[in-house]
């Protein structure tokens, strides 16, 4: 990878630094991730991620990938609804956050849909045009090239396809921002701290939301990617914004 440096936060380093520090942030933190989504956001997260499926238009017998699937949020509504003649590919690049997902289904009676890859988003392990859909939820902040990501998501999906990138953003509803600053940068670290013992990975993960493109931005970087009829909805005021896009 040479001399190329990216951001890690509001850090630069070099690329494959990148790579292992993430994850050591998602080691450290896979066994607490639920419990810590939960406190950060209030319960939130989870009607977000409803409202994700509920775009994802995926059917009986369909087959999806769920990328940085981590502990299975995404794929255990997925799972259900593809039913037993579809399939859910959990994918990541982590094994800690696999083994969680894994457990977690597992204990929740989903199993007979699921399978599990340990994969690099930007070199996915599958032929092209393997899916009906493709999601990625608040994962895609922490590929080191975010632009080669969604051109593997293009690649893999079948002709009528679609990608679905649930995401931090920006805010936009007026006067949320400062105080969605003032929450990331001084109430996230201190929770991090007294649930998860890590105070750091959490200070990385409000840095890392900065860093990630805005609304825009990442709907111009699907359509370079080639999916078409691209669009993005807010939720809570920007905070979450969720981008489609579609392989025609």
């Amino acid at each position: 990878m040479g001399d190329k440096t990216t951001h890690f936060g509001f850090q630069q380093v070099p690329v494959d630094e990148k790579v292992r520090r993430v994850g050591a942030v998602f080691d450290s933190v896979a066994g607490r991730y639920d419990l810590m989504n939960d406190l950060m956001s209030l319960g939130i997260h989870r009607l977000w991620k409803r409202f994700a499926v509920e775009m994802s238009g995926a059917r009986p017998g369909q087959r999806v990938l769920d990328l940085a699937g981590g502990t299975g949020d995404l794929a255990a509504r997925l799972a259900r609804l593809v039913g037993r003649d579809g399939e859910v590919v959990i994918a990541d690049i982590n094994a800690s956050m696999l083994e969680q997902g894994r457990e977690r289904l597992l204990d929740a009676g989903i199993a007979g849909n699921v399978d599990f890859v340990q994969a690099n988003a930007e070199r996915l392990p599958f032929p092209d045009g393997d899916f009906d859909c493709v999601t990625i939820g608040f994962g895609l902040r922490n590929v080191t090239d975010k632009q080669t990501a969604l051109n593997e998501m293009y690649r893999v999906l079948k002709p009528g396809g679609r990608a679905l990138v649930l995401e931090f953003s920006r805010p936009v509803a007026p006067g949320l921002k400062p105080l969605y600053d003032f929450y990331s940068f001084r109430i996230l670290p201190l929770i991090g701290r007294a649930v998860a013992n890590d105070e750091a990975s959490y200070r990385y993960l409000a840095e890392s939301i900065r860093m990630h493109p805005d609304q825009q931005r990442l709907k111009d970087m699907m359509q370079q990617a080639g999916f078409e009829d691209c669009d993005y909805h807010n939720l809570s005021g920007g905070i979450v914004a969720l981008h489609r896009g579609y392989r025609y």
